[in-house]
């Protein structure tokens, strides 16, 4: 599936995009020469060891509480938008389902051409009913799976596994204990399979206080070794939306 071009509702502005787009003016990465074997659009990942993922702020609902579709705008270290993100979702499941809601998140180049597309299906994420953990499933392109998050059964810890297109672990995920602290950056772990190293990690940073009670806009960083294969640094992306949804998503 490939979304609308510069003028479309995801694509988001470039050079020579008329005015009156709803993605506020940002420059884009210069897009990479194409790479054998590797899904198109992932290029852009080859080159970069750290994200900055930037929330959008709802006007709708920071003001009136009425839950919109989430909208990222994820950039290199330089300020440069790599990709665009977009939530699509019913009011219904939305509204009703909060932070819980099953989501698709579609992820966009600067041609407006889909590359990634996210899928969380409605599950528990309760540590009450381990029968029935997250699992979100990552395509690159569309329909084409390239791998999984896997939630895994703690008592209080935030643990996950990161697989790929075989449903084969590769890295894990580990959180601190109250992963909702006010105040302060709150740091996801990224850890080799046996956890003796840490290799990365995906971190939401603390925005301030007036924006962190009234919207559900938040930042992100995401870390990971610039040798890690482009396939697994798209699954942790989607990593990152995930624990946005379970831990940062208000419902109030």
């Amino acid at each position: 599936m490939e979304m609308k071009g510069p003028q479309g509702a995801y694509g988001g502005p470039h050079p020579g995009q008329p005015m009156g787009s709803d993605v506020p003016p940002s420059v884009w990465m210069p897009a990479p020469v194409p790479i054998s074997n590797c899904p198109p659009g992932l290029e852009y990942l080859t080159q970069i060891d750290q994200l900055l993922v930037h929330q959008q702020v709802e006007l709708l609902e920071a003001l009136t509480g009425f839950e919109t579709n989430n909208k990222y705008e994820i950039k290199n270290v330089m300020g440069q938008r790599v990709y665009f993100a977009a939530e699509q979702n019913d009011c219904c499941n939305r509204n009703f389902c909060g932070s819980a809601r099953s989501f698709t998140i579609v992820i966009i180049d600067n041609t407006g051409r889909e590359i990634i597309r996210v899928q969380r299906p409605l599950r528990c994420s309760s540590c009450c009913f381990p029968c029935c953990l997250q699992k979100l499933e990552v395509q690159a392109p569309p329909g084409t799976p390239i791998g999984y998050v896997i939630q895994n059964w703690d008592l209080c810890m935030p643990r996950f596994t990161i697989q790929n297109e075989k449903e084969e672990d590769v890295l894990k995920i580990d959180g601190p204990c109250c992963p909702c602290a006010c105040y302060s950056d709150v740091h996801f772990e990224l850890k080799s399979l046996d956890k003796t190293s840490v290799i990365g990690k995906i971190s939401k940073q603390w925005t301030g206080l007036v924006r962190e009670l009234f919207t559900d806009s938040d930042n992100f960083g995401v870390q990971f070794p610039l040798d890690l294969d482009v396939k697994i640094k798209a699954v942790v992306l989607g990593a990152l939306f995930l624990l946005d949804f379970m831990y940062f998503e208000h419902d109030d």
